[in-house]
């Protein structure tokens, strides 16, 4: 006679059980604002400043990169060596997030974005300003 273990293993259902726990789990995880802003984001353009400050500093914003891998942030601006720091999602609502980025000497620094259909990131950078990033194909 078979040991329990052993047709408790055989039987289909147990597989079917955990296929389906598989996928609703890797589902659930997929949609999340981390996975979301995975990958390379190039700076497009810069919104609510004069035409004379935009184009001044159109320059700076296509030089702009954004690289979130894993819960790693590297951010490129033109003239500076790019920065790495640990980040997490602190607040998420709708399209805005706030993120919470620890550098590398352990300082945290906020940012507030706003992801538009997984394509553009707004990023506010104060006085209702913003950088328009767009995804890398």
């Amino acid at each position: 006679m078979p040991h329990r273990f052993a047709r408790a293993v055989s039987s289909p259902r147990p597989h079917l059980c955990f296929g389906l726990l598989a996928c609703l789990t890797l589902a659930a995880c997929s949609n999340g604002p981390k996975d979301k802003l995975r990958g390379k984001w190039i700076g497009d353009r810069i919104e609510n400043v004069s035409a004379d400050d935009a184009a001044r500093a159109m320059g700076w914003v296509k030089g702009a990169m954004w690289e979130f891998a894993g819960d790693k942030l590297t951010v490129s601006i033109p003239a500076e060596s790019p920065r790495t720091g640990t980040f997490k999602v602190a607040k998420a609502e709708a399209e805005k997030l706030v993120l919470s980025v620890t550098r590398p000497d352990g300082q945290t620094d906020e940012t507030v974005l706003r992801l538009s259909e997984g394509k553009t990131i707004h990023w506010d950078i104060g006085q209702n300003r913003e950088i328009v990033l767009v995804r890398a194909e």
